[in-house]
């Protein structure tokens, strides 16, 4: 990533709060409506150990997807989603949970394992080619595992998906999943479902809510961590029956396809207003290219970073919404790097893209399961429409029998 690894950002610690707006909104789990304990009346089916339950079918979910008519223009798929998600007391999960419900939005949150298992068990936690107990992302204290876990629950119940970022976190050095081999690949992502479903075991915590969802169920994706590894990981993923893999690096403002049987859904290259490259839709990437090697940069960049960031999320949706309408995919991390400007970057997209019409704030579970709704011969149309190409002869003519685009006129 630009030469700046995930570890680096880990020793370098995090930018300043956020301030009193985001702590007044509160913690997660504070509304009604998120079901009584277990043992209550209707209460969910435990599963396991009770850390899991089957509560039905996940609410606020849209309605079934449908075929694009002949001629009919595509709707504009936006993914906001999240690696790691994990809450720890600065307010940024209950914050974005209460954005996306202010905007009708769903979201994709990337759980890392290791979020919720105390750092007092950390030796279970066996991780591929590197020593029993290890991580390149901290272990969340007690009270913060608390806090996640009432975030993941409310999150389910908003309608939002569950992905997985795995566990560890390693992106550099020996043992870098950059390296790992399949079967590494199964032995992490095992375990990273152990430490969701078995998080009551590991804790001893026997008076808190389970979990309302059941996660072999819920887990069709994830992101692997720094965007290495997609290659071994892809068989593991279809022996598994997952739906779709959101890690490859190096993606363009195109129509998706499959890889190995998994729909490829990479982050992609958007434009950075005043420069002559792109950047990679990604608050980390933004960091990056702004501030380098450090997190908390000089605040009197911050105000003009800010805008910036915003922009280039702006301009990624404006070229996808105004041409080929392909979906645009957005990767965040709750963290305050640069006095949590890319928070704010990213809140701010979000607001001015959700009132555009025919957009569609979804997760990337709800995005594929339109894909297997179409006809995959449309999608194979679509998939011609290069970034920034505008069908020659309008939706009307593209998607009906012998339209062109614009490069085939």
């Amino acid at each position: 990533m630009n030469g700046m690894t995930r570890r680096d950002v880990a020793r370098l610690g995090l930018g300043a709060g956020l301030g009193a707006a985001v702590a007044a909104l509160g913690g997660c789990g504070e509304r009604d409506g998120l079901g009584g304990p277990p043992g209550s009346p209707g209460a969910p089916r435990l599963i396991g150990d009770g850390s899991t339950s089957y509560t039905g079918p996940q609410p606020r979910q849209p309605d079934s997807p449908t075929r694009l008519e002949p001629g009919q223009t595509p709707p504009q798929f936006v993914v906001f989603s999240w690696d790691g998600a994990g809450e720890t007391g600065k307010g940024l999960f209950p914050r974005f949970l209460e954005l996306a419900r202010a905007h009708d939005a769903r979201m994709t949150f990337f759980l890392s394992g290791l979020y919720l298992l105390p750092e007092s068990k950390r030796r279970l936690y066996r991780p591929p080619q590197n020593p029993v107990g290890a991580s390149d992302i901290g272990y969340l204290t007690d009270a913060h595992i608390k806090e996640t876990l009432k975030c993941l629950r409310e999150a389910w119940l908003d309608g939002h998906e569950i992905g997985t970022h795995f566990n560890g976190h390693f992106c550099a050095g020996p043992g870098s999943v950059a390296d790992w081999t399949p079967e590494d690949w199964h032995a992490e992502v095992e375990q990273a479902r152990t430490f969701v479903k078995s998080w009551r075991t590991h804790s001893g915590w026997r008076d808190l809510e389970p979990l309302p969802f059941d996660y072999d169920r819920e887990l069709t994706g994830g992101r692997t961590p720094c965007l290495l590894g997609q290659e071994n990981l892809l068989p593991v993923a279809r022996a598994l029956g997952w739906r779709y893999d959101a890690s490859s690096p190096g993606g363009e403002q195109r129509w998706p396809r499959r890889r190995g049987g998994i729909w490829d859904l990479p982050l992609q290259s958007i434009p950075f207003p005043g420069h002559r490259f792109e950047v990679l839709s990604m608050d980390y990437n933004m960091l990056a290219n702004q501030s380098g090697n450090s997190t908390r940069a000089p605040s009197y960049n911050y105000p003009a970073w800010r805008v910036l960031a915003t922009e280039s999320y702006l301009a990624g949706f404006r070229r996808a919404y105004e041409t080929n309408r392909a979906p645009l995919f957005i990767g965040n991390h709750f963290e305050e790097w640069n006095g949590g400007i890319y928070m704010d970057a990213v809140e701010e997209a979000l607001r001015r893209i959700a009132d555009t019409p025919d957009v569609r704030l979804v997760s990337f579970r709800q995005f594929v399961d339109w894909l297997d709704a179409q006809d995959p011969a449309v999608l194979a149309r679509l998939r011609t429409l290069e970034v920034g190409e505008r069908p020659a002869d309008g939706w009307s003519g593209f998607l009906r029998a012998g339209g062109r685009s614009r490069s085939e006129a």
